[in-house]
């Protein structure tokens, strides 16, 4: 696609990007590190929020893994099975803190061990559901691999701005900031793949 190669980076960043912003208003959740809750008005307690959020930030995550490993067994990428496999070590390794972010709670809430454990393991259970039906899906369709990948990064920059960059999500128009991000980093991919 010669200068034009940026598009489909620049695409699936995007549908990334919205896709991620839709789950955002569609399923109310609790940003971390904030009382502020976000989406649809709810009656859910503040544990089942949290629950909610690191559920919905899970899911790109289980993603990223699929592709991964999609684009290791289409065999016509640069990906290794090292890379992939340090990949799934990687965020395998950042979900202790996670469950445990939800289990802490639920115990504190009267849960008993048992029940806060298992609380905490099954919010990351969309991890490999996410990242076998991607595999599956990227497997029927390789040539959209590259929206795949885009697509995972877009969703991923968008969790970890909102969720770990609190300052960004906060006010009544906590998008902003987070959209505004996005535009300048695409904006910085597009120039460094059309300019050269």
């Amino acid at each position: 696609m010669g200068r034009l190669s940026f598009l489909p980076a620049f695409i699936g960043f995007w549908i990334g990007i919205l896709f991620l912003l839709l789950l955002d208003h569609l399923i109310p959740h609790l940003h971390v590190g904030s009382e502020q809750t976000e989406g649809p008005k709810s009656n859910l307690s503040r544990t089942a929020m949290m629950v909610l959020a690191v559920t919905l930030h899970n899911i790109p995550e289980g993603m990223a893994v699929g592709v991964m490993y999609a684009g290791f067994l289409a065999g016509n990428t640069p990906i290794t099975a090292a890379g992939a496999l340090a990949l799934s070590i990687g965020i395998a390794i950042q979900n202790f803190p996670e469950g445990a972010i939800i289990s802490m709670p639920l115990r504190a809430e009267g849960e008993s061990k048992n029940r806060a454990f298992w609380g905490g393991v099954l919010s990351g259970v969309v991890e490999p559901i996410g990242a076998v039906l991607t595999i599956l899906a990227a497997q029927l369709v390789i040539p959209v691999l590259p929206y795949l990948l885009s697509f995972a990064a877009g969703a991923m920059l968008y969790v970890v701005v909102e969720e770990l960059i609190p300052e960004m999500s906060q006010g009544e128009h906590s998008n902003i900031g987070t959209i505004f991000f996005a535009v300048g980093f695409s904006v910085m991919m597009v120039l460094d793949v059309a300019l050269g």
